[in-house]
């Protein structure tokens, strides 16, 4: 049976959320491979909002397993109170429902404290950050001093984690400006929420390995965007784990042979949350009107996305990094009612055409795109289920699109509800 992973082939919110729920019906297991609460997921469920951050979006589903893989950085307390709230939804989360890895590194608040402390001080460059201890807890989990779960079943390893952390945090504290932080009531904090973490804890390598034998379909659910990854996107501004299809197999302990499918999720536009360069980014009333068209604000932030038209350069390079079989192309109403539409076909750096986003980031700061223009559709997309419910310039945008980067769309969404998607290829085909 097939595996399938889902990665965002752009700078994130490429409405990831509502693939993966639409896929985990045809999936047995859906596992999350990395990121934390920082990468928010919107799910549309016959009228009722779901917002998820730590969750895997297949939890919203019965009879599935949702899993927390070893390549997230989880923030226990966020967890339980995400948890909590998808209770009074009426949706069941148990240990039958919901694994954590054993490996799993944890977020301490410490982890924000820093990352809060750092960004308001750097007057050189804001790398954007979202404050939630996402990049400090990676930088504990490459610099082994994490607390992981397996640590809070036994209190004498705990202390020795913590301590081993704060010998490094409070030498970082002294040169910020903070306070020590409180061993006692850090420990205090972790014994108390150990039993409720635990319950969820599991060795989830060896289930998902019995999984696959068992012939079980996985899906591999990302967070954020390729251009976001540590190595291949538009570094420093960029999340702190590695976001293409390759972290997939490493960030759950599968091997590589185990994916089957690729699928990159992909706007019919382009957007960005925070700083960093973004070279087909619009400045005026078109920019505007997608940012109000297609909502672009943040979901767990709610910080305004900055817009611009769709860049196939990127796309056809984070497709290329990530393996990407086949993309879900989201968002495709957002363009309703444009006359003329704008494609980025490549970028200009000081008179010398690039077919690629270049390394450094100087270079990457100076490119400024080559467009090509596509009339427009007045007639609507939105909830279209068929190719024969698109106008036939809607469609010709598609196709563009597919040949600009190289590959082709095997899911279309007109809408934010599960059922507006058309099927062009089936992921989970054998």
């Amino acid at each position: 049976m097939a595996n399938v992973v889902v990665v965002g082939a752009q700078w994130g919110d490429e409405g990831k959320g509502k693939i993966v729920d639409w896929l985990s019906e045809r999936a047995d297991v859906i596992a999350r491979f990395q990121g934390g609460h920082n990468a928010g997921h919107t799910l549309v469920i016959d009228g009722e909002v779901f917002k998820l951050a730590a969750l895997p979006s297949g939890i919203v589903r019965g009879g599935k397993l949702s899993v927390i893989g070893n390549g997230v950085v989880l923030d226990p307390w966020h967890l339980l109170k995400e948890i909590e709230q998808i209770r009074t939804q009426g949706v069941i989360v148990s240990p039958e429902t919901l694994m954590i890895a054993e490996n799993t590194p944890l977020i301490l608040p410490i982890h924000g404290e820093l990352d809060r402390a750092r960004e308001a001080q750097n007057s050189v460059a804001k790398i954007g950050t979202t404050g939630r201890g996402i990049g400090p807890a990676y930088e504990d989990k490459v610099g082994r001093r994490s607390v992981r779960v397996a640590d809070l079943a036994d209190d004498a390893t705990l202390e020795l984690r913590v301590d081993r952390a704060l010998v490094h945090h409070d030498a970082l504290r002294r040169g910020l400006g903070l306070e020590p932080v409180d061993r006692d009531a850090l420990l205090a904090s972790l014994r108390e929420i150990a039993p409720a973490i635990l319950e969820y804890a599991a060795p989830v390598w060896k289930v998902l390995n019995e999984k696959r034998k068992a012939g079980k379909r996985i899906l591999f659910e990302g967070a954020q965007g390729s251009l976001l990854d540590i190595d291949f996107g538009t570094y420093p501004f960029v999340t702190s784990s590695n976001v293409i299809a390759g972290q997939a197999a490493t960030g759950t302990g599968v091997g590589p042979g185990t994916i089957d499918f690729v699928l990159g999720i992909v706007k019919a536009y382009t957007t960005r949350v925070g700083e960093g360069p973004f070279p087909a980014e619009l400045d005026d009333a078109d920019g505007q009107r997608l940012g109000e068209r297609g909502h672009e604000f943040g979901t767990n932030t709610g910080r305004k996305r900055r817009c611009g038209w769709f860049d196939a350069v990127l796309v056809r390079q984070t497709c290329a990094t990530s393996g990407v079989n086949g993309i879900a192309f989201t968002k495709l109403d957002v363009l309703d009612g444009f006359e003329t539409l704008k494609i980025c076909v490549g970028y200009e750096l000081d008179g010398t055409r690039l077919e690629y986003l270049p390394t450094a980031a100087d270079q990457q700061a100076r490119c400024t795109p080559i467009y090509e223009e596509m009339p427009g559709w007045s007639q609507s997309t939105e909830g279209a289920r068929s190719w024969a419910d698109l106008p036939a310039e809607a469609i010709k945008y598609v196709r563009r699109v597919e040949e600009l980067i190289d590959c082709p769309v095997a899911l279309l969404s007109t809408s934010p509800e599960r059922e507006d998607t058309i099927l062009v290829t089936d992921p989970f085909s054998d």
